[in-house]
């Protein structure tokens, strides 16, 4: 997650997509025009604030670790997720596992919608 400010598309353009989510609330997910990976998505909690890109897309994908793992309940059996690394059956509650900084960027942009 970060500031949808700060995310920088490189080349070409994206196809935004509405999807429905858990929560009720929905999600926005950009998607590459042409082989329809998901680049980046906005959850209708955070609006466009907040991009939540998928590693996996960025040119050093190893640089960025996962600090949590969430939606485990419906990982494959053979995916083995590394100790020490706190894991989630569905979401959590980011007041309970966010740095202080992180919290205080989040609550700022929320103020900004």
């Amino acid at each position: 997650m970060i500031e949808a400010e700060c995310v920088q598309l490189l080349e070409g353009e994206v196809q935004m997509v509405d999807t429905p989510s858990n929560s009720g609330k929905g999600q926005r997910v950009a998607r590459c025009p042409k082989c329809f990976v998901a680049l980046w998505s906005h959850y209708g909690g955070a609006g466009a604030a907040v991009s939540f890109v998928r590693v996996g897309t960025l040119d050093n994908p190893e640089r960025q670790a996962p600090d949590v793992h969430i939606f485990t309940s419906t990982k494959q059996p053979w995916v083995q997720l590394p100790s020490g690394v706190p894991a989630f059956a569905e979401f959590y509650k980011p007041a309970e596992q966010w740095p202080k900084d992180s919290l205080n960027r989040y609550a700022a942009l929320k103020a900004k919608k």
